[in-house]
């Protein structure tokens, strides 16, 4: 949808009905004038392993380590009585993991991360060229070449060259990607946690449903396919919407079921570009009771601003893909975002908070 002409378009609606409808503040996303307005928050995970057995070793993402333009680290703190704990970073995505390792017999292995950063939102002109530096050939080819989960090949190639064919640009090509999943995917509440990511099998079986890391990891696929290097970033939501979306924040402080999965990709032009077609479907289920349907200006403004914009009451920990996990005996995981553990009995569910028990806490800093 070309935003000149939407803007026509909810222009022409009665002005009483539109202020009825649509809560001001949703408007936001309309807006690609990002404000200068940094702010900090706090997450703590604690992990508590309730049966351990042998060696337990646990696993916990932190924030992004390279800073960027909407969010910056400003430190990582953790406790474990009786553990051997380190900091490393995925060799090949730069992901960073804290590991403790608990050697038996320990009663109750406890790990403490304490993570503080700032955000701001992630708000892109795509009207007109972006001042921004060329990102380097290593890191374009990292970000085109396929993964376990995500392949480049076969029914991904061809369903991405059907989606893009006459397309020139490689804007228009994300665009004509982004409003397929838009129109053909759905967001099932019955998928565990976040998802899995297998977009061949999506594709093979022509089930286009799941969450964030299903869909979005679907218009990474898709576009690497086209040759336009894109990435999964993992994270978690971090505080309730100020965009007026009561289903695009978090609730409470407790964030341990929080967790949300974002894309981007990449042009010369503008650089890196925020997209995040799943939390559009979200938006339909979630947004209202009984779900919402693709023609509500509610939706129709998610579509339009989640295409350039991510409003950052979320944090970023990595984009890594198949991770292997440090000293783990239970091979990789397809990503990083829920923490991690493993006893002597094997890995542990991470989806299951209440049996495997952690928890995750947000707080805002307010400025002095």
């Amino acid at each position: 949808m070309d935003r000149r002409v939407f803007i026509k378009t909810a222009a022409a609606l009665p002005a009483a009905a539109a202020c009825a409808a649509i809560p001001q503040s949703v408007w936001a996303f309309l807006n690609r004038a990002p404000e200068d307005k940094w702010r900090v928050f706090e997450v703590t995970t604690q992990v508590e392993v309730l049966k351990p057995a042998g060696t337990t070793r646990i696993w916990l993402p932190v924030p992004l380590t390279v800073d960027t333009d909407y969010q910056k680290g400003q430190g990582n703190k953790w406790e474990a009585q009786g553990a051997t704990v380190s900091y490393v970073q995925d060799r090949k995505y730069g992901a960073g993991i804290v590991h403790a390792e608990f050697p038996g017999p320990v009663k109750q292995p406890v790990l403490m991360l304490t993570s503080r950063f700032a955000t701001r939102d992630n708000i892109k002109n795509l009207e007109k060229p972006g001042n921004t530096a060329n990102e380097d050939r290593a890191t374009l080819a990292l970000y085109t070449a396929p993964t376990e989960l995500i392949p480049t090949d076969g029914i991904v190639r061809k369903t991405a060259q059907d989606i893009t064919g006459g397309k020139k640009s490689d804007m228009d090509k994300a665009r004509a990607i982004y409003e397929w999943i838009v129109e053909n995917t759905f967001r099932d509440p019955k998928t565990r946690g976040c998802g899995v990511g297998d977009i061949k099998s999506m594709l093979e079986t022509g089930d286009l449903g799941g969450k964030c890391a299903d869909l979005n990891a679907l218009f990474v696929g898709l576009a690497r396919a086209a040759g336009i290097p894109a990435r999964d970033v993992y994270g978690v939501r971090v505080a309730k919407s100020e965009y007026g979306y009561k289903s695009l924040g978090a609730a409470t402080e407790n964030i341990t079921r929080a967790q949300h999965c974002r894309a981007e990709f990449y042009t010369a032009s503008h650089g890196w570009i925020p997209v995040d077609p799943a939390d559009v479907r979200k938006v339909m289920l979630e947004e209202e009771k009984g779900g919402l349907p693709i023609t509500d200006e509610k939706v129709k403004i998610a579509r339009e601003g989640l295409f350039g914009t991510w409003e950052m009451n979320w944090l970023a920990y990595n984009y890594a893909h198949d991770v292997a996990l440090p000293n783990a005996t239970r091979g990789k995981v397809g990503f990083l975002m829920y923490p991690q553990c493993e006893t002597a009995e094997g890995r542990l569910d991470s989806l299951d908070p209440d049996n495997f028990r952690y928890q995750l806490t947000a707080r805002e800093i307010k400025a002095a």
